[in-house]
Order: structure tokens, then C-alpha cells, then sequence
């Protein structure tokens, strides 16, 4: 098995901590994210990774380079221009030349499922591509895909899905149920040769710039009768956290998630980190300090940071020698 996690995002939301580092390098429980997404990936049998790369690529480097499963090969993918999901996709797609389906995910969030009996029922079902989706409520917050009772797409987000007369469904199109898009897609490698020709064209090179859902997978459907589906997973057997904003990024560190491919709670995956405080509100990472009359509660303290006498500080984190608030009115 073979995955890509798509990584060269501006990270523009989670400014200003993006500036420092980009969002998959950014440590939750005192590991990168993009850490915790590659030791996902390799005991759900993943054995080779490509990470394609632009905003602070060496952020991600160094943090792969210090935390990620030794048996794993690591491959990089560096876009002078940041090519969208699409483009991305496009530039990499020799990667799964050898491969029958090709696995790609999102670099911001902290996620568990059993990639790999989903991924062997995409391959055994000859889908072209599968989306996986799970049931949760916050979908109406960041959208959701609707599906068939087969599975079939009919819409994704706000979009309504098209089929022209000869991609037409043979079995009911109606939209029976919908999920939330983990951003885990599966791709028959047969049709990463089939790339739009919507996308422009990077000024640094002759890389395509496109999104792979809005501009690829949906025209693909409803023009050429591309066979995508959505595998909706309960919210029982599946965890998916963002870690897009800074406010998400001080909700995975307070209250992490149990990742049972990691060993469940958090204590089992977690990094050097102390947690602090009365209301154990405070995660105190390797080699960081905390003055005894600084007054914390709720915060992250990232690595090598010392908080200076009399510091007050609520909802937020201390990184680079700054205090910045993450408060839910932020992201």
C-alpha cells in the first residue's frame, strides 16, 4: 500500500501559528501532526508515503525527520507554486505507477479507521474512486457529500451532481443519507492519467493548478462516467479531528481523541509533554519552562518556550516567544 498526504497547503487559516511552522508539522501532545498521520498510515499497512510540500517545507521536514516510523520510505513532493489538490495529486501521480489504487489524504488532522479492510473493499469493488465519508454532526459546519443508497454521489457540498444522459444512473439517484468528507480518497491509478484541462498553469513550471473534487472528479461523473463512491463510516469505528484553525488546534491538544491504531488514549501516542495545572489545562512540552507566578489555564507551551514571571495567559499558546489566543471566535 502506498498513500500520499497532501501537505503543501498556505495554511491560511491557522495564522498566526502557520507562519511558524506549517499546520501538518504543528505538535499536539508533543508530536507533529503529520507524525501521528505517518505512524496511522504504517500500522494500517501502508509502506511507502509521498508528502508533497510548499508553506514552510521545512518545517515538515524536520519534524518527519525526527518522528516517523523507521520501516517507512518517505517521499517528497515540493511545489514551487502551491497546485491545489488536484495539481498535486497530478505532479506526484508516478508515485502509484506500480500500484492497483492509490491512497491520498489531508495533512491537518488527527485521524482513525481501518484504512486498510476500507481500502480492499475500494479495490475489490472496481470503483474508480471512493471518498470517505463518516456520520457526524458537524457536517453542516463543514459541509458533507450526499449519496445514494448505493453510495453514488448526488451532490458535494452546495454543488448538485449533473449525470449527463449517457453517465446517467441505472439504479435510484435520490440522495438517501450524507457524511462529512474525512478527506481520505482512494483512486483507481488507472485514471490519474485522466487529468482536466480546466486548471491553469503554474508560472514556475508547467504543473497544473486544480482542486481534485471540484474540478476533476465531479466533471468526471457527470461527463465521462467516472465510478465514484461514498463509504459512509459510523462515528463508532472511525475519529476525525481537524486541526485546521488555531481554536481546532487547542481543542486536539486539551482534549485529544483516543486513536486506536496508536494504542487508544491519548497517554499511548502522546510525546514529552507535561501536563500541568489543577484542571490538567496546561501541556507543557519538552524542555519548555513555566515561572511559578505565571498564571495558565487552558494553553499549550510548545518546545524550548520559557514563560516569563507574572505571565497571564488563557486559551491559547505560547509559541515563538509570543502569546497567541485560540479562543472559538478566533478560527
Amino acid at each position: 500500500m502506498r498513500a500520499m498526504i497532501l501537505a503543501a497547503g498556505l495554511g491560511t487559516r491557522m495564522r498566526p501559528l502557520s507562519d511558524l511552522r506549517a499546520k501538518p508539522a504543528l505538535p499536539v501532545r508533543g508530536r507533529p501532526v503529520i507524525s501521528l498521520l505517518l505512524e496511522f498510515l504504517a500500522r494500517q499497512g501502508c509502506e511507502s508515503v509521498m508528502i508533497n510540500l510548499h508553506h514552510r517545507a521545512e518545517s515538515i521536514r524536520r519534524a518527519v525527520e525526527h518522528d516517523h516510523p523507521r520501516d517507512l520510505e518517505i517521499h517528497w513532493s515540493e511545489e514551487a507554486t502551491p497546485l491545489g489538490t488536484g495539481g498535486g495529486i497530478q505532479r506526484a501521480a508516478s508515485f502509484f505507477i506500480d500500484e492497483e489504487s492509490a491512497i491520498v489524504l489531508a495533512g491537518d488532522m488527527l485521524l482513525d479507521l481501518p484504512l486498510k479492510d476500507l481500502f480492499e473493499r475500494h479495490v475489490e469493488g472496481g470503483m474508480d474512486a471512493t471518498l470517505l465519508l463518516r456520520d457526524d454532526d458537524r457536517s453542516s459546519h463543514f459541509g458533507s457529500i450526499g449519496i445514494t443508497s448505493s453510495g453514488e454521489l448526488t451532490r458535494v457540498g452546495k454543488r448538485t451532481i449533473h449525470r449527463e444522459k449517457h453517465c446517467a444512473l441505472t439504479a435510484d439517484d435520490t440522495e438517501v443519507t450524507h457524511g462529512l468528507f474525512t478527506s481520505v480518497r482512494f483512486f483507481r491509478t488507472e485514471i490519474l492519467t485522466d487529468w482536466p484541462t480546466c486548471g491553469s498553469e503554474s508560472p514556475e513550471s508547467k504543473d497544473s493548478v486544480f482542486e481534485d473534487l471540484r474540478d476533476w472528479l465531479i466533471p468526471g461523473i457527470e461527463s465521462r462516467g467516472l465510478r465514484v463512491r461514498g463509504e459512509l463510516l459510523p462515528k463508532e469505528s472511525s475519529t476525525w479531528e481537524p486541526v485546521g484553525t488555531p481554536a481546532e488546534y487547542l481543542r486536539a491538544n486539551l482534549t485529544p481523541p483516543d486513536l486506536p491504531t496508536l494504542g487508544g488514549a491519548a497517554k499511548n501516542w502522546s510525546g514529552e509533554v507535561s501536563i500541568l495545572g489543577s484542571n490538567q489545562s496546561v501541556i507543557l512540552s519538552d524542555r519548555a519552562s513555566v515561572d511559578s507566578s505565571a498564571k495558565l489555564n487552558r494553553c499549550v507551551i510548545w518546545e524550548g518556550e520559557k514563560i516569563p514571571s507574572d505571565f497571564v495567559g488563557e486559551s491559547g499558546v505560547y509559541a515563538g516567544g509570543v502569546f497567541v489566543p485560540c479562543s472559538e471566535n478566533l478560527s
